[in-house]
């Protein structure tokens, strides 16, 4: 994933600068950048941030970085925010999303007079110099951003900083959000509306799908208006998102509330001494369920935030789930020989929420009833860099059904397997049950999810449900 701040203001953005960078720190885990400009011209700094908080590693920057406009990024992907020399002047640009065909963009680029990219390790080029590649094919900034817009497979949201200002350009159908903040002397963008409140600044505006405005610290101006399709992603709220941000005016901890509360009118029969929620994003849901059902809410495992805040953090799986395991600490007189019910998120390959089930087992639980607050993904997503999976069998439902199917499912067929009435969904989610050593599992139905949402479900993506962007 990734997150994107900027900053326009008659006075220093620095700080701002950099504690609303920081503020996105949830949503990626490997490179943190800012660039600025100011009487020096432009200034920029990219660091690794995966074994070191983003505000460790910029803190002696800080004096360099000085200006009155910046962007800047955390990054799950690829080094940025770039600085680009082009016929269209010198800018910075940074980037959140995903290009899912960047060998057509690549070759086009060659077809149009594109001289060449930096190749990185592996041969991979950056995501953000490819966005920089489309825009250049233009005659001005605001239609080079329309057409790397259009050409785009997947998604991709904007801050790109010149000296006159900020162009916030969100993705077409407005999968991610773009928000801006007003104070006096300035404004700001900003993908999570939290980061900029406790900075003094307050709304001003949410772009819709596809919309540019052009920030400076005299006001916002809208260079191309809204789509009228929409397709949040609707895992935002359910797991990504901060608990203090809203998107669409839907509040994430709220939605977290309900949803919870949802799952517990459909659970009907389950006994239990406790529910708990797995740290960080499964907490909420689970207080939504007590709250509904009447059984008591507990922690009997605390999260040791100090050195492992998030379990995503390396690249390597084994890593990760190592990981997972050692930040969670027992409260043993919450676990010895109680029932629980626990929820979670989500459960993606299973892997990580089978061996917290172990690990209360281990600890003395007599049983461990699940209840994820998604329904089962079965689709990859093809529009947000969610996941460093390279196969959809990377998913435990997927593999449940190949394994019941064979390896060529028609459509037809996997939709069974998204009915949470049908026969086929019954007995996959009973095979998942047996192979993590639930107790028992009963997944989040997809129509209560977007009953917490609580927007049109026309205006969400929910295809790593069911397979419908």
């Amino acid at each position: 994933m990734g997150g994107i701040f900027g900053v326009a203001s008659k006075t220093s953005c620095t700080m701002d600068l950099f504690f609303g960078i920081d503020y996105h720190s949830h949503l990626g885990t490997r490179r943190g950048g800012m660039a600025v400009y100011g009487e020096n011209g432009f200034q920029r700094a990219i660091h690794n941030i995966e074994n070191t908080p983003f505000r460790t590693k910029f803190d002696h920057d800080l004096d360099e970085l000085e200006g009155t406009l910046g962007i800047g990024c955390i990054s799950d992907m690829d080094p940025q925010p770039l600085l680009i020399r082009s016929h269209l002047g010198t800018y910075a640009l940074t980037t959140v999303g995903v290009i899912r065909n960047p060998e057509e963009l690549i070759k086009e680029a060659y077809k149009n007079g594109h001289v060449h990219f930096m190749s990185m390790s592996g041969g991979k080029i950056n995501d953000t110099e490819l966005v920089a590649s489309l825009i250049d094919q233009k005659d001005s900034l605001v239609d080079g951003l329309l057409y790397a817009q259009e050409r785009i497979q997947g998604s991709m949201s904007m801050l790109l900083l010149t000296p006159e200002g900020i162009y916030a350009s969100r993705d077409r159908y407005g999968r991610t959000p773009i928000t801006i903040g007003q104070k006096d002397g300035a404004f700001c963008a900003s993908f999570e509306n939290f980061a900029y409140l406790n900075l003094g600044y307050h709304h001003y505006s949410e772009l819709g799908p596809g919309e540019i405005d052009f920030i400076t610290p005299e006001g916002v101006e809208c260079l191309s208006a809204p789509r009228k399709e929409m397709k949040m992603c609707a895992f935002l709220w359910a797991y990504y998102g901060y608990p203090t941000a809203s998107y669409e005016g839907i509040s994430v901890e709220k939605m977290r509330y309900d949803c919870g509360k949802l799952l517990a009118r459909r659970d009907k029969g389950v006994t239990a001494d406790s529910v708990a929620g797995v740290p960080d994003s499964g907490i909420a849901h689970a207080v939504g369920y007590a709250n509904e059902s009447g059984i008591p809410f507990s922690r009997p495992f605390i999260k040791y935030t100090p050195t492992w805040p998030r379990s995503f953090m390396p690249s390597s799986q084994k890593q990760r789930n190592l990981i997972a395991k050692m930040k969670l600490i027992p409260v043993d007189v919450l676990i010895r020989d109680k029932k629980l019910l626990l929820i979670d998120d989500s459960i993606v390959r299973g892997t990580q929420l089978g061996e917290t089930t172990e690990f209360l087992y281990e600890s003395g639980a007599k049983e461990v009833h699940v209840r994820p607050a998604c329904p089962p993904i079965t689709f990859g997503c093809p529009y947000l860099n969610f996941s460093r999976s390279r196969s959809e069998y990377d998913l435990i439902t997927r593999r449940v059904i190949r394994d019941r199917e064979g390896e060529n499912v028609s459509e037809e067929t996997l939709a069974t397997y998204t009915d949470p009435d049908s026969q086929n969904y019954k007995e996959m989610v009973e095979e998942i049950r047996k192979r993590l050593h639930f107790t028992t599992l009963r997944f989040h139905r997809l129509d209560d999810l977007v009953e917490s949402i609580g927007i049109e479900p026309c205006k969400l993506c929910t295809y790593c449900w069911n397979g419908r962007g």
